[in-house]
């Protein structure tokens, strides 16, 4: 990947250089001739990168040139962010031009020594690429234009390959299983199958596709789905089974004679159905210790295992294996035609199309997975040349005598633009089988640079989404989705994908663990994710990319951890300290000056943010989410001019927020806002929240029980023109009965966008009606409202066309659902609630009717055969 970065990045640097920007930093610093030489220098080279890209293939020596030049470019791209960084930090004091200069010189960045030690860095980086220069001359580069590469901005397809709702050429390996699932007499109360085959083959595809059969869907009492992969680990498989049971990760605190207890409280006596999916463990007696904690179950419960090992098979079932093998000749073909012609139909039968097809899909062995990613590269090339310049240029590349699955999946790596090349590079950071949260995989593009915006209408962040869109487009990603709405995409990564990122991503990107560390090269890595009780071990002082990710045995982060990553990763863009238990953040976290991405979200310990915090005005990513005892934000966060998300969800210790944060005009996400309750914190008011009209996602409001001159504050809050929210939340917050009839006439004026997917209102106290803008929001598809209040009767809710999900809790004066009689209420046939899925009602102890009005024209009709409810498939009434 060293070539694709080098090029990338030398592009990038000219860009930078010849902006205004830097023409400005060059007369502000008297270093305009230096940059000007720098830019001359950067230039050059990346004229002839082309040409060293591809002879790097077959020439080891260019790729070890390529090597050493892509890191004194990314050095040269740290210094100019180093400028960047200052020159901003001078436009952000206050005062005129005369006050700045004064202050810049007595402060501790004095102007000149600045200025002069920059100078040095520049020189010696020149130096560095004079000599890296010197050396291209003996590899005889040729001097050669890029071609314009495409990408989804300029062609984009129409839909999402259909063959993800498909499984082609199965049918027989499903209706197998089938039989052994659902008919095989055994003698033992749990069966265990296992499905055996090497990578990319489809086992996890195929275990699903049985998974999903209405048959063995109506015939288990419990569908359990737990992936395994590398480690084996019985209490981590056991928390696990548990969380898919019943959809929540149990107490990590609990002891295993404690978890087995809970399983076998689920599992006893029923008959239910196990994948265990993509086993490595060989060790016979770590598979005995988890089948003892499965043999609970009624008799014909089954376990489908999934494995590339006929060990595995061998030590964990009597059974014979059902071993899957690749796709038959027609099979194959119909799976690479349906996605290689998906755009151009009338090429699928084009003879000389066709033949190329058939040759290139020789070399795909039958294996699903290649054949799906070589068959979406060939869809993005639409001439008969092109074609057959891949077949004679590229397959043949790969020796018959080598395995072929990796090498073949690669040449669609290097038919990849060079950004998404980058991209996909990067996950090498998960481990196998992680569940990739893409909003924050695009949110660690963004702040390594990888996003580009080419659209000045569309934010990075859409753009970054473009380019997710692409990679999973071809093949990179699956089992994209969400598990409930709201909660944002998820993906993951192939095994065989997984490696062919850490093939691609070499030294420079990588996961560091026990058995690794002594090995890396730590001035090589850039990127890592890492246990962070080994990050005193690791001895790289370059890195942009820090990701500690905890498990169950990591113990909390000292302070020490943090004097170590202040002091060694000065270049940082992204650093992730989520779930450590964190007490304090200390002041000298605003050397990290480089940072774009900071999460600091679930430290429950953590009270404060230091004031230093809003001199990283680099910074476009806080997350404090439920850091609960945080009780008060910096004052100058206003200074964070390039923060584009805050998350502060369930802060609930939180007394306000910070005058100014209103000017933060990139804001994007905003997870809660907090208004100060007596004024007494100097808190922004809902004001502040005026012109923030690019905030999407979920905005809670809070204490709004205690806003002043309600009726002017909620209009200035301006919530009508917020277009990209989903949800909102409105909570009063107050703890005493208040007899003003504001609360009623102010929600009027909360009025939302009709846009909006998800309305929360709690603790308001209006006596009589809704607002009247509530029936302009047709797109709701939740509503969740708890009291105390005093309404007793609610809105005509059955009308809301998307309407999926309705809650009410705690409206002790309810009395009706409705105002209206069930005539009234049904409207056109089959209107009444037809989306609905899930209703609860709890704590409505003076509950009488759901209608307060009777039908008049036939008081014998049966209110009831009104309630068609079509879609409801969970309800829950209680203590009404």
């Amino acid at each position: 990947m060293a070539e694709a970065i080098a090029s990338d990045i030398a592009a990038e640097l000219v860009i930078k250089l010849s902006s205004r920007a830097f023409s400005q930093i060059g007369l502000w610093w008297n270093l305009k001739d230096d940059l000007n030489d720098l830019k001359r220098t950067v230039s050059t080279i990346k004229a002839v990168l082309l040409d060293a890209e591809e002879k790097s293939v077959t020439n080891n020596l260019v790729k070890v040139w390529l090597e050493e030049l892509k890191d004194v470019l990314y050095d040269a791209d740290d210094l100019l962010d180093d400028f960047s960084t200052e020159a901003l930090r001078n436009d952000l004091m206050g005062g005129n031009k005369l006050m700045k200069e004064v202050r810049l010189f007595f402060s501790s960045s004095n102007h000149f020594a600045y200025g002069l030690k920059m100078g040095l860095k520049i020189k010696a980086i020149k130096a560095r690429l004079a000599s890296i220069g010197s050396e291209a001359n003996t590899f005889g580069f040729m001097v050669r234009d890029r071609p314009v590469e495409t990408s989804f901005m300029t062609k984009k397809r129409q839909k999402t390959h259909s063959f993800k709702d498909k499984i082609i050429g199965r049918e027989d390996d499903k209706a197998a299983l089938l039989k052994l699932v659902l008919e095989f007499e055994s003698e033992e109360n749990v069966y265990i199958i296992p499905i055996v085959g090497f990578g990319g083959l489809g086992k996890t595809a195929l275990a699903q596709f049985v998974c999903n059969d209405k048959m063995v869907y109506d015939y288990f009492e419990l569908r359990m789905w737990v992936c395994v992969s590398d480690v084996f680990d019985v209490k981590i498989i056991v928390e696990n089974i548990i969380k898919s049971i019943t959809g929540q990760a149990p107490d990590q605190n609990l002891e295993m004679d404690q978890l087995q207890k809970q399983l076998r409280d689920k599992i006893g006596g029923k008959k239910y159905l196990l994948v265990l999916d993509d086993i490595w463990n060989e060790e016979r007696e770590e598979w005995v210790s988890l089948k003892e904690l499965l043999v609970g179950g009624a008799k014909g419960s089954r376990i489908i295992i999934t494995t590339r090992s006929f060990k595995v098979a061998k030590i964990t079932s009597k059974c014979q294996p059902h071993v899957l093998k690749g796709l038959s000749d027609d099979d194959a073909w119909s799976l690479f035609k349906e996605i290689a012609f998906e755009q151009r139909h009338a090429d699928s039968t084009n003879s000389a199309f066709v033949e190329i097809g058939k040759q290139i899909l020789e070399r795909c062995s039958g294996v699903p997975l290649v054949i799906r990613t070589i068959a979406c590269t060939l869809s993005y090339k639409e001439t008969e040349k092109e074609w057959s310049s891949f077949k004679e240029n590229e397959l043949v590349r790969i020796s018959q005598n080598d395995g072929k699955i990796l090498p073949t999946l690669k040449l669609s790596y290097d038919h990849l633009p060079s950004h998404l090349k980058h991209c996909f590079a990067y996950c090498r950071l998960y481990p196998k089988d992680h569940e990739i949260h893409v909003q924050t995989l695009v949110q660690f593009w963004i702040a390594q640079g990888f996003v580009k915006q080419l659209n000045p209408i569309q934010s990075l962040e859409d753009t970054g989404f473009g380019y997710f869109k692409d990679l999973v487009e071809r093949s990179f990603f699956q089992e994209v989705g969400e598990r409930y709405p709201g909660e944002g995409l998820r993906c993951k990564m192939h095994d065989l994908m997984h490696d062919l990122a850490e093939l691609v991503a070499g030294s420079e990107i990588s996961i560091v663990d026990s058995n690794n560390i002594a090995s890396k090269d730590g001035e090589k890595c850039r990127h890592i994710s890492i246990d962070p009780s080994l990050i005193h071990l690791f001895k790289g002082k370059k890195l942009r990319t820090l990701l500690l990710f905890r498990n169950v045995r990591t113990k909390n982060l000292a302070d020490e951890i943090w004097d170590l990553i202040i002091a060694n990763c000065r270049c940082l863009r992204v650093l992730k300290l989520d779930y450590f238990k964190l007490e304090k953040i200390p002041r000298s976290i605003y050397k990290l000056k480089h940072l774009r991405y900071l999460d600091l979200s679930h430290n429950s310990r953590l009270r404060i943010l230091p004031k230093s915090i809003c001199k990283i005005q680099n910074l476009q990513v806080l997350k404090l989410d439920w850091c609960l005892r945080v009780e008060e934000l910096p004052k100058k966060m206003e200074k964070l001019v390039n923060l584009t998300h805050f998350g502060c969800k369930s802060c609930y210790e939180l007394t306000h927020m910070p005058c100014g944060i209103g000017k933060l005009s990139s804001l994007e996400t905003l997870s809660m806002f907090v208004v100060d309750k007596d004024g007494s914190h100097g808190g922004a008011d809902l004001s502040e929240l005026r012109g923030l009209n690019n905030l999407r996602g979920e905005l809670e409001i809070t204490n709004l029980g205690f806003v002043k001159n309600a009726k002017e504050k909620f209009k200035a809050a301006n919530l009508k023109e917020k277009q990209y929210l989903r949800s909102l939340v409105l909570e009063w917050n107050v703890d005493i009965d208040d007899e003003d009839d504001d609360d009623e006439k102010s929600l009027e004026d909360l009025q939302p966008h009709p846009n909006l997917n998800e309305l929360c209102i709690g603790g308001w106290r209006g006596d009589a009606k809704f607002p009247s803008w509530l029936s302009l929001l047709t797109d709701l598809v939740h509503i969740k409202i708890w009291g105390p209040s005093n309404f007793k009767h609610l809105p005509a809710f059955s009308q809301f066309p998307c309407l999926q999900q309705l809650e009410i809790h705690g409206c002790t004066e309810l009395e009706y659902m409705d105002d209206n009689s069930p005539k009234g209420s049904q409207g056109e046939p089959g209107s009444f609630f037809p989306s609905l899925k899930y209703l609860c009602l709890e704590n409505f102890p003076n509950m009488k009717s759901w209608w307060r009005k009777r039908s008049t024209d036939d008081s014998n009709e049966d209110d009831t055969t009104v309630m068609a409810f079509p879609c409801l498939s969970s309800l829950k009434i209680e203590n009404c």
